[in-house]
């Protein structure tokens, strides 16, 4: 018994061995896509990511700060660490008002997401990051780490849960155009099969075949085209059977998506099937076009949809933040509304987690100008002690104002919130426990969180 047991361990070891080799034969056409059942029963099915990238000044949209206002102009009697020097006490240009029964306290840059869905909202006032640079936040934000390669948080989900159609991408990213800060790394897959990486559309166009490059295939039929890809896929396959490339595997399942898009993808993408007062609800910003875009991609059973408001920073308001952010609001307040309305409408809010935010806030105080004066079109500059964002549906309390930051608005000081913690939070309400969700790679278990992260319970409906 001693020597079978003895025996037995040997191998254990070496099929772990020989599993972290990828020299185990596979399964032949698994889909790893698959729908899978998460590790308990989940509040939320689908996420979808607005990004605020750049930084939206929190003291101008969803966290007052009356002392800011006092100071305005004057030196604020705390120091402030920041990336650079920065001037005097910049208090907000914009009112704000309590909206809702709950008596939420929101900026009038967003009074029509208030007035309609301050009871849903579940504002986090407290977040905090690791730096004030963008390419790192945005990172630490997507994938969970600053400066390494990592799979980005929509990999990680639909590596864990498939996708409900398995003729769109199980992960989407919509941009306005071009490639935002940091690239496709806010989106990689990294170590994780290619096939749970972000699927990249720009948006700026106006027809499904604009959106996504050689939808259709003008030179065969389907038939045809069925036929060579079974056949190209053999050859692929004999190929990956003698080198086990990640990269090739990704290639494999990417054309097979591909193939299977051609109908499914023109449909979730022409906006102009929809009814004009559906159109009309969302407005005609690029913005508001994203929007519908992403709901009518999670009504299809697309799992993650993240969504950037632009590519070069915009809410990143160093000059004139009173001019520039009311554009920015102006351009994405009606279709984000049009959006909580719209899948509250349809019965999905319940089950779809919808975030909003940056990868960081801005400073209470003004960015220096050349002469060190304040104008009336002073600008912030990065700060990452501090910041809000906000969570509705997918089983989140609506109405909370949940943390704090100081008077100020630079430091988070009451109930802390990091990004990790953010992370875990969102996997916990997706059915995950953020330390069980984990992939073996370079000899360690890797998670979106690391070694960090608490589900921050408060904010569970």
């Amino acid at each position: 018994m001693l020597s079978r047991c003895g025996a037995g361990f040997g191998w254990l070891g070496l099929a772990a061995v020989m599993g972290e080799a990828r020299l185990l034969a596979e399964t032949p056409n698994v889909d790893p896509l698959a729908p899978r059942p998460p590790h308990f029963p989940a509040r939320a099915k689908r996420v979808i990511q607005l990004l605020a990238n750049g930084g939206p000044g929190q003291m101008d949209t969803f966290d007052p700060k009356p002392m800011l206002t006092k100071y305005h102009g004057q030196r604020l009697p705390i120091h402030f660490a920041t990336e650079r020097p920065t001037g005097a006490a910049l208090g907000t240009p914009f009112k704000f008002a309590r909206y809702g029964q709950s008596g939420l306290e929101v900026s009038e840059l967003f009074a029509q997401l208030a007035a309609k869905h301050a009871d849903d909202l579940c504002v986090i006032r407290s977040m905090h990051t690791d730096t004030p640079i963008h390419e790192n936040s945005l990172r630490l934000m997507n994938c969970g780490a600053g400066t390494m390669t990592r799979p980005s948080i929509g990999a990680w989900i639909t590596y864990g849960l498939g996708t409900e159609n398995q003729n769109l991408p199980g992960f989407v990213v919509l941009v306005p155009k071009g490639m935002p800060v940091a690239g496709a790394d806010n989106w990689q897959s990294s170590f994780l099969p290619g096939a749970y990486q972000g699927t990249y559309v720009e948006t700026e166009g106006k027809k499904p075949e604009e959106l996504i490059e050689n939808l259709r295939n003008p030179f065969l039929n389907a038939t045809a085209q069925r036929a060579q890809l079974d056949f190209i896929e053999q050859l692929n396959r004999r190929h990956l059977a003698a080198r086990k490339e990640a990269a090739l595997e990704a290639r494999i399942h990417t054309f097979e998506l591909a193939f299977r898009m051609q109908t499914a993808a023109t449909d979730a993408f022409d906006i102009g099937r929809e009814p004009e007062h559906i159109r009309n609800l969302y407005g005609d910003t690029p913005q508001a076009k994203q929007m519908l875009i992403a709901r009518r991609l999670v009504e299809r059973g697309v799992r993650y949809v993240q969504v950037w408001h632009g590519t070069l920073q915009p809410w990143d308001s160093h000059n004139n933040i009173a001019e520039d952010h009311r554009n920015l609001a102006r351009a994405s307040c009606q279709g984000i509304t049009a959006l909580l309305t719209d899948l509250k409408s349809r019965g999905l809010l319940d089950d779809t987690l919808v975030i909003w935010g940056g990868e960081f806030g801005r400073t209470p105080t003004v960015e220096l100008t050349q002469n060190n004066d304040l104008k009336p079109t002073a600008g912030r500059d990065h700060n990452n002690h501090g910041f809000s964002m906000w969570l509705a549906g997918g089983g989140v309390k609506g109405g909370l104002a949940y943390g704090a930051t100081d008077d100020f608005g630079f430091h988070a000081v009451d109930q802390r919130v990091h990004v990790h913690d953010l992370q875990a939070t969102i996997l916990h309400l997706l059915g995950f426990d953020h330390e069980r969700l984990i992939y073996r790679h370079s000899g360690r278990d890797f998670r979106l969180t690391d070694v960090h992260g608490r589900v921050v319970k408060d904010l569970l409906a």
